[in-house]
């Protein structure tokens, strides 16, 4: 990815005559002289893609006028491209593991790895960038990472990014997501052709999917015609944040007679409260998950889910960052993956009476 650089400097140049004559000037001395990071100066003069044209001249331009070589053999080692993908993700995620497991595979075959970021509540996207930055990652690719990162901001200046999970428009940045809209449609359109009109949301909350999600069931009961009936129960993704949705249509005097969760794990922990409290699914309550991971097909579950295709996220994935690292210019892609329903055995006819 080309991306211009902004040329005004951040901190006083540093001249010449400021430094020990002696001293052999350092790529810090030429980042300090035109005020920019240390970490951009060390991409030109290794030659990886990412800077500007012009912010290599000038880079190039200021290491010459201040003095500036590289050691001979440290330059030999820094001049060899490491091949390597930044991998940000939720590790206990099902989906976001399962498009890891095939990106090592399908970026192998073109002569790619994969440097690993898993975030956690302890491990923000300062921190993984900040890691991954550091093996030296010809791309970053991020499953719905804090936009307000700083780390973020700097890295996506260097090297080419592509944003999974979320629909965002962040300038210069590739974007692959999931069609969520006709994901919701089918679902909904499944309940309503087995008679339920009564299908409340279990989701809307964390983050940018969330909400997405939840609007998309909000379009879908509305293209039905059911806009009265719309109900979205607010809940996060985890089995404990479906549990705690569940335990609160349990108690309800008059149920619904179908739940759409966000994701499959959330659709897990409130088939398991269904399951102790004699709830019969799907002959009281459908129930209908997001994501169609492992889970929803174990034997145990057999949970209708909306399939989210991973080879296609993966191939949209390696096709946007690598035609970025070896060169490509142009605008930034938003790829939209299709969605289908798969159906099992919990859902069925809405109960009568």
């Amino acid at each position: 990815m080309t991306t211009s650089v902004d040329d005004s400097p951040a901190t006083p140049p540093v001249r010449r005559k400021d430094r020990d004559p002696q001293r052999r000037p350092t790529m810090k001395d030429v980042a300090d002289h035109l005020g920019v990071s240390r970490q951009l100066v060390s991409l030109v003069m290794r030659g990886v893609p990412g800077p500007s044209a012009e912010s290599r001249d000038r880079i190039l331009a200021a290491a010459n006028e201040l003095g500036y070589r590289p050691n001979a053999s440290a330059r030999l080692l820094r001049q060899n491209r490491t091949h390597l993908i930044g991998m940000m993700f939720q590790i206990h995620h099902p989906f976001q593991a399962r498009v890891v497991e095939r990106l090592f595979v399908r970026a192998a075959e073109r002569g790619f790895g994969l440097a690993l970021g898993p975030m956690t509540d302890e491990r923000s996207t300062d921190v993984v960038v900040a890691e991954l930055m550091e093996e030296r990652v010809e791309a970053l690719v991020a499953f719905n990472p804090d936009p307000g990162s700083a780390a973020l901001a700097e890295a996506r200046r260097l090297v080419p990014v592509a944003w999974l999970g979320e629909w965002v428009q962040e300038p210069e940045v590739d974007n692959v997501h999931v069609d969520e809209v006709e994901g919701l449609r089918l679902a909904i359109e499944h309940l309503t052709a087995l008679g339920h009109r009564d299908i409340v949301y279990v989701g809307g909350l964390d983050g940018g999917v969330g909400r997405d999600r939840a609007d998309a069931y909000r379009a879908a009961m509305t293209g039905s015609g059911l806009a009265d009936r719309i109900e979205v129960l607010p809940s996060g993704f985890s089995e404990e944040d479906g549990a705690a949705a569940a335990r609160k249509i349990v108690a309800r005097d008059r149920r619904p007679t179908a739940v759409v969760c966000c994701g499959d794990q959330c659709a897990v922990g409130v088939l398991a409260v269904f399951a102790r409290s004699g709830v019969r699914v799907p002959d009281e309550i459908s129930v209908v998950g997001f994501d169609d991971s492992y889970l929803a097909s174990l034997s145990y579950h057999r949970l209708t889910s909306v399939h989210q295709d991973v080879e296609a996220t993966v191939e949209a994935t390696l096709e946007a960052v690598l035609d970025r690292v070896e060169g490509a210019d142009g605008p930034r892609r938003s790829v939209a993956t299709a969605t289908t329903l798969v159906v099992r055995d919990s859902t069925g006819p809405a109960r009568t009476g």
